[in-house]
């Protein structure tokens, strides 16, 4: 996989002026942008992530090549012998019916919470990986953790099809709707784990014994109680909140139209202006922007993604950086290398820093 990311890479050093105008669109049948996303990734992995995430970057499984072979050797048989070549038929392989196995476990003691989840593709590649549940829960409240875990590791990797086993009665009668989930929490548990299934085409869950889920548990066990010490193979990923809200808030308030507006509007809707000319403009400012849960993010060529704030919060953060706390009462040029150091962004950030200042 590194290999992989590393021919990428050279590809953008040498085609510098493609990857910086253009959508690049990378045909493999490697996971290669799910793992390049992932928070845990570190060492080479991690730099050459930060460095690809500069790029405008979309990757697409590679289609079948056979054809087009069979084409190259129509076109490369001379006429007369046409009829002495017989037809190939290729059968074409359903991906549709192949089943992921998905084995979760989750536990809680005195020592801590975790979480522990085995997929299984279906040519029988085994992803391990761990949880550590750095907030207050119950047992219960540790499965659900573990399952939903497993659930959005699985979208991740594209599975279609699902079988799930748990080792957790309660959790698998009330997701077969034999038992009711009483108490607030464990139907907000219930009713997210309903929301991730609907991504599935098909989908079905088995109790287990906790005897045949014991890489599971063994990874729960781990994550709870030597976090410290967990071995590099095994990913771990700490969570600081519940996967579900305990109380829901309602936004009653949306901030006015600002300079991201339209280019968040193209991003996600494809609206644009009805003037060309400001549509062109907005097309090819799109181009160094992308939206990632739902924030934007201005791309930057040395360094990681520049979250965009709008006037009022950019008022506030060159206001902080210059007289705050730790304020360093520096001109407006140290003010905004400092904002862009910290990772925001914005348009017109130099006027806007000069007139903040001479305030």
């Amino acid at each position: 996989m590194e290999k992989l990311v590393l021919a990428l890479l050279h590809a953008s050093r040498r085609l510098r002026r493609y990857f910086t105008g253009y959508v690049i669109t990378v045909l493999t049948n490697f996971h290669i942008g799910t793992i390049l996303q992932k928070p845990e990734t570190s060492g080479h992995l991690a730099k050459w992530a930060i460095k690809l995430g500069g790029h405008n970057i979309l990757y697409r499984p590679r289609p079948a090549i056979k054809g087009q072979v069979l084409a190259y050797f129509i076109t490369e048989v001379p006429e007369d012998k046409i009829k002495e070549c017989k037809a190939v038929e290729t059968p074409i392989k359903d991906t549709s019916d192949e089943l992921w196995m998905l084995y979760t476990d989750g536990a809680s003691n005195e020592d801590g919470a975790g979480a522990g989840l085995r997929l299984v593709s279906p040519e029988k590649h085994e992803f391990t990986y761990a949880i550590k549940l750095d907030f207050k829960n119950t047992n219960n409240e540790a499965e659900y953790e573990a399952f939903l875990a497993g659930l959005r590791l699985a979208i991740k990797m594209g599975a279609q099809n699902l079988q799930a086993h748990v080792d957790s009665l309660l959790i698998a009668s009330q997701i077969n709707r034999i038992y009711d989930a009483k108490g607030e929490v464990m139907a907000l548990y219930l009713e997210q784990v309903k929301e991730l299934l609907q991504k599935f085409k098909s989908y079905k869950f088995v109790y287990i014994n906790r005897s045949e889920n014991k890489p599971a548990d063994a990874l729960s066990k781990l994550a709870s109680t030597a976090f410290q010490h967990l071995a590099k193979d095994v990913r771990i990923e700490v969570l600081k909140n519940p996967s579900v809200l305990l109380r829901q808030v309602n936004v009653i308030e949306i901030g006015p139209p600002s300079w991201m507006t339209p280019i968040i509007q193209y991003l996600q809707e494809g609206i644009l202006l009805e003037n060309k000319a400001e549509a062109r403009k907005i097309q090819n400012r799109a181009l160094f922007y992308e939206i990632n849960g739902g924030i934007l993010y201005r791309r930057s060529f040395l360094g990681p993604l520049l979250r965009c704030l709008d006037p009022q919060d950019a008022s506030y953060l060159i206001r902080e950086i210059h007289e705050g706390i730790c304020g360093i009462h520096a001109g407006p040029r140290m003010v905004v290398a400092k904002i862009m150091n910290v990772g925001y962004y914005w348009t017109g950030i130099h006027v806007d820093a000069l007139k903040e200042l001479r305030k």
